[in-house]
């Protein structure tokens, strides 16, 4: 078969050339398409003699096999080159300093859920977590909250939609993080030693109050758990979060359907010329609840009451950032105000240890 390398020096020329994709997919077509020339010729061979068919046909995949590769390496180039040139324009020297006005900082609410992680997993504690969204078997009926209960109103809880004819048990939004404490039950038994820091929701809007705010609870549970060890739990977490040589706590009766006996715990302050002090002083400042975890709480999930039991104690995070930190009004943690967070944020490198100090 005659021309082929006229064939083949016309197209390799072209590729070479070539400028950009869209002309080397151009010659692609003109040779290697179904009505391209090397196409065309191949066609022919149905009306050849054997041999000539043969040695033709095996010229024709030659030059076929040549142009696709020199098509297929000059595509690699014109990619590398095209890099090369963004590369080139989009260069920046991260080695460069940064421009103190666009540093950021870090919020309150995140240094403060940084610090408890520090403290309790200095006493053995890990971090649980959970979903946002959850049943009200595990944000009610596990935790021993019956269907009369105050907190299971439309007025105290955010409920989902459910549409007509969905028999599918409702959902909420968690109206604490206790649900998590459930969960961490179930998935890894007792003995276990878990806080639980994150987002809960109830419908309440003033200036202490908000209907999205952060709550850290802690569950221990093992064979000879008793309110000397919360208590002891509670002193040394108070002592390290507010960076004062000692504390003094006091424990009120009190009633939650999820703890059996329930204290809420005061902490001894003062407040002079409006700074509170914690650790001294006359007055007395409500800080958590806590008790022993109610029998009906370890066996919904699936934890002995007979020969398992335990404390746990939840706090609001927010409230006890404002108390650290001199915070005023809850409402200003989410209203995203560049001046307050400069004043109250932390810096991105300011990462809490005990042995460094929580917040130097």
């Amino acid at each position: 078969m005659d021309g082929l390398d006229t064939l083949k020096a016309k197209y390799l020329t072209a590729v070479a050339a070539a400028g950009g994709e869209a002309a080397l997919e151009d010659l692609r077509v003109a040779a290697l398409g179904k009505k391209g020339e090397i196409s065309a010729l191949m066609a022919t061979l149905g009306k050849m003699e054997p041999e000539a068919r043969k040695a033709a046909g095996a010229s024709l995949n030659l030059l076929k096999d040549e142009i696709d590769a020199a098509l297929r390496a000059k595509k690699s180039a014109l990619a590398d080159a095209a890099l090369d040139e963004r590369l080139r324009s989009e260069w920046l020297d991260v080695t460069l300093p940064g421009r103190p006005r666009r540093q950021g900082t870090i919020h309150p609410v995140s240094q403060v859920m940084e610090e408890l992680t520090a403290i309790f997993a200095d006493m053995g504690f890990s971090v649980a977590e959970g979903p946002q969204v959850e049943s009200d078997w595990y944000n009610f009926d596990a935790l021993n909250i019956p269907p009369e209960h105050p907190a299971r109103q439309e007025h105290d809880t955010f409920f989902m939609h459910r549409a007509e004819g969905d028999t599918r048990p409702p959902h909420v939004l968690r109206t604490h993080t206790s649900p998590v404490q459930i969960r961490a039950m179930m998935d890894q038994g007792a003995p276990i030693r878990v806080i639980a820091p994150g987002r809960v929701y109830r419908m309440d809007m003033d200036q202490t109050h908000a209907p999205m705010f952060h709550q850290v609870e802690g569950l221990a549970i093992d064979r000879d758990i008793s309110m000397a060890n919360l208590k002891w739990t509670l002193e040394e977490f108070c002592r390290a979060f507010f960076e004062v040589p000692s504390v003094e706590l006091r424990f009120r009766a009190s009633h939650f359907p999820f703890t059996e006996p329930s204290a809420e715990v005061d902490i001894r302050c003062s407040w002079k010329d409006g700074q509170l002090k914690i650790g001294e002083g006359d007055s007395w400042l409500e800080i958590l609840g806590s008790g022993m975890v109610h029998p009906k709480v370890l066996t919904a999930a699936g934890v002995d009451p007979a020969e398992w039991q335990g404390f746990a104690f939840g706090m609001g995070i927010d409230r006890i950032a404002m108390l650290k930190y001199g915070i005023p009004d809850l409402r200003a943690f989410f209203e995203s105000d560049l001046r307050w967070l400069r004043h109250y944020g932390f810096s991105a490198l300011d990462m809490p240890t005990l042995p460094g100090g929580l917040s130097r």
